[in-house]
C-alpha cells in the first residue's frame, strides 16, 4: 500500500471476509502471470492497484525514478527491502539488477504470487517478521507507512531500524516532517513524490542520505 488517506468513514471489512478476498485475488493474479514468460513475471498489470484495499501507487515515472535511485544507492550486491512500496518492488523487478536483491514487505496477500520476495508485513506487529529477515541485513529499506499519523509511523519506524544496515528512503506526507525527522532522522528531499491518482495530501521523500536524484533541501 503505497500511499492511503487515513478516512474513518471508508466501510471496514472483518477480518475474515479480507482474508477471503485476499486469497481470492491471489489467486486471480496466479492465473494472470501463469501464461506469461519469466522475465515478464514482476509486470506492473501482475497485481493491479485497489482501492477497495486504500492503494494509491506511484507514477510510473516516480516508481521509475525511485527504483533506479535504489538501485545505484544500495551498492553492489546490494539488498533492498521495501515496506508497503509494490508499485517500487514491481519496477525493481522490471529493471532486472541481476546483483541486487528485494523484498516486498505487503499486508496485501495478492503479493504471495512474488514467492520468497513476499513477506506478509503488518504494520501493527511491526517486528513479527520471518527469521529470514535479519536484523540490518539490508543497505537500503524504502517505506510509505499506510496511514499518515504519528502512531503509524512510530510502528514502521521500528521495521525499518531492525531491517536497515544504513541507508533509508522514506516516502510519507509533507505533514510528516517533523516526525519523520524525530523519529528517523530523515531530511526532507527536493524530489516530489506523485502518484496515479489524485491525492488531497501532498506527498515528499525523506532520506539520511544524498540522493543521486536530487538534493536534499
Amino acid at each position: 500500500m503505497d500511499s492511503i488517506d487515513d478516512d474513518d468513514d471508508v466501510p471496514q471489512l472483518s477480518s475474515h471476509a479480507l482474508a477471503a478476498l485476499q486469497e481470492f485475488y491471489a489467486e486471480q493474479a496466479q492465473q494472470n502471470t501463469e501464461h506469461l514468460e519469466p522475465e515478464h513475471k514482476f509486470s506492473v498489470g501482475a497485481v493491479e492497484e485497489d482501492w477497495q484495499l486504500s492503494q494509491f501507487w506511484y507514477s510510473d515515472e516516480t516508481a521509475l525514478n525511485l527504483a533506479k535511485e535504489l538501485i545505484q544507492s544500495c551498492g553492489e550486491n546490494g539488498r533492498i527491502a521495501c515496506v508497503s512500496t509494490p508499485s517500487i518492488y514491481q519496477k525493481l523487478k522490471g529493471l532486472s539488477a541481476e546483483n541486487i536483491s528485494v523484498c516486498l514487505l505487503e499486508y496485501d496477500r495478492r503479493f504471495s504470487v512474488y514467492g520468497d520476495d513476499y513477506v506478509f508485513y503488518d504494520y501493527n506487529d511491526p517486528l513479527n517478521l520471518p527469521e529470514s529477515l535479519e536484523q540490518h541485513s539490508f543497505d537500503l529499506v524504502i517505506a510509505d507507512p499506510p496511514y499518515l499519523s504519528e502512531e503509524c509511523l512510530r510502528k514502521t519506524a521500528k521495521t525499518i531500524k531492525f531491517l536497515a544496515r544504513s541507508k533509508v528512503l522514506l516516502c510519507t506526507g509533507a505533514v510528516m516532517e517533523d516526525l519523520a525527522a524525530t523519529i528517523l532522522g530523515l531530511k526532507i528531499c527536493k524530489f516530489v513524490p506523485k502518484h496515479t491518482s489524485s491525492l488531497a495530501n501532498e506527498f515528499r521523500c525523506y532520506s539520511n542520505y544524498p540522493l543521486g536524484l536530487d538534493i536534499q533541501v
